[in-house]
């Protein structure tokens, strides 16, 4: 029949095709194996965006008071007055034939302290900046980071320690504080670790009290600070009062001394620049009056970017930070004791 076609014959042509064909096959040779699990890696890698930061420890906004402003000047001046009166009627007081008046005298005088400048430099490079960008980081913002924590261990520095070579001392060697000896405890040892409760809480009494009795028995003169070792803080924080007890050593220390009883709230708080402080390099204890009128601190320019230009030997931005920073001010030395051997 015209128009038709033989479905059998066809079927039989397509089946002879098929098996005349030759299957192909591939296979990954050692090379491309590798970079596709390489690949594989990339793409399976979470990846934390947060940058870590080192590890370190910056106290001094806890352990003093810092006042600001000033200037770029190179000493800071404090004045101080002492009075007196003649005769020897000290008191003023008037009785039978006595005609002794007493005349009031005023003594002024002035301490001066050192002023240091301080300067860091930022630079970024042309080309580096470019390519933290392409990964959304900004490299100013990572140095700018790392020079601000630089500022802020130098003031650490200032406050604890000084610069000693130039006679400028901190809160833990200062040469004009009056330096003692913790008491040795029943086991014949000065050391916290060897001494009971009662005996620490001893050591920080006589240190309040010895404090006090230099001040004239003012309580503005009554230390409200002390400065301790962290080994010695952890003993103290960790260990009961006594097997029945159950309270920490630490809570009963600031709940039982003196300068408590008298209503001044004592803080008993670690500091690593304690630990061998103290004479023959043993820890020292450091109690003073945290408070602007007794212990401070000068910082007349807080840390700025001062300039900033292009570098083209460098190929690279240069911005210069720069501040102006003080030393450690004991207004009053008789409020302050260092106590050594804990």
């Amino acid at each position: 029949m015209k128009g038709t076609t033989n479905i059998n014959a066809f079927n039989g042509q397509v089946h002879n095709a098929f098996n005349n064909i030759t299957p192909t096959r591939t296979a990954l040779d050692a090379a491309s194996d590798g970079s596709g699990m390489a690949f594989l890696v990339g793409e399976l890698e979470k990846r934390d965006a947060k940058l870590n930061e080192p590890l370190t420890s910056v106290t001094w906004m806890r352990d003093i008071v810092a006042k600001t402003g000033g200037g770029w000047i190179e000493n800071t001046s404090n004045l101080f007055v002492d009075y007196a009166t003649t005769g020897g009627n000290n008191y003023g007081l008037i009785r039978g034939q006595t005609n002794n008046i007493p005349v009031m005298q005023a003594n002024t005088s002035k301490d001066t302290f050192k002023v240091f400048p301080w300067s860091n430099i930022l630079k970024v490079p042309f080309i580096d900046q470019q390519k933290m960008q392409s990964i959304g980081r900004s490299l100013d913002s990572i140095l700018d980071d790392g020079i601000r924590l630089n500022y802020n261990k130098t003031i650490d520095y200032m406050v604890y320690r000084g610069v000693e070579e130039e006679e400028v001392y901190g809160l833990v060697n200062n040469t004009a504080i009056t330096i003692t000896s913790v008491a040795k405890g029943e086991k014949g040892k000065s050391e916290w670790a060897t001494k009971t409760a009662d005996e620490i809480l001893d050591d920080i009494n006589t240190v309040l009290t010895e404090a006090w009795t230099n001040s004239e028995y003012d309580l503005g003169g009554m230390p409200n600070h002390i400065l301790i070792s962290p080994q010695q803080y952890t003993y103290i924080a960790t260990r009961k009062v006594s097997e029945a007890g159950n309270v920490s050593i630490l809570t009963y220390l600031l709940e039982n001394n003196i300068a408590k009883n008298q209503g001044v709230e004592l803080a008993i708080v670690p500091c690593r620049w304690c630990v061998g402080a103290g004479l023959n390099k043993t820890n020292r204890m450091v109690a003073y009056v945290n408070d602007e009128s007794k212990t401070l601190i000068d910082i007349p320019v807080p840390i700025m970017r001062a300039m900033t230009q292009p570098s083209v030997g460098d190929v690279a931005y240069l911005t210069a930070y720069m501040a102006n920073i003080g030393q450690t001010k004991f207004l009053y030395t008789q409020c302050v004791l260092y106590a050594d051997g804990i």
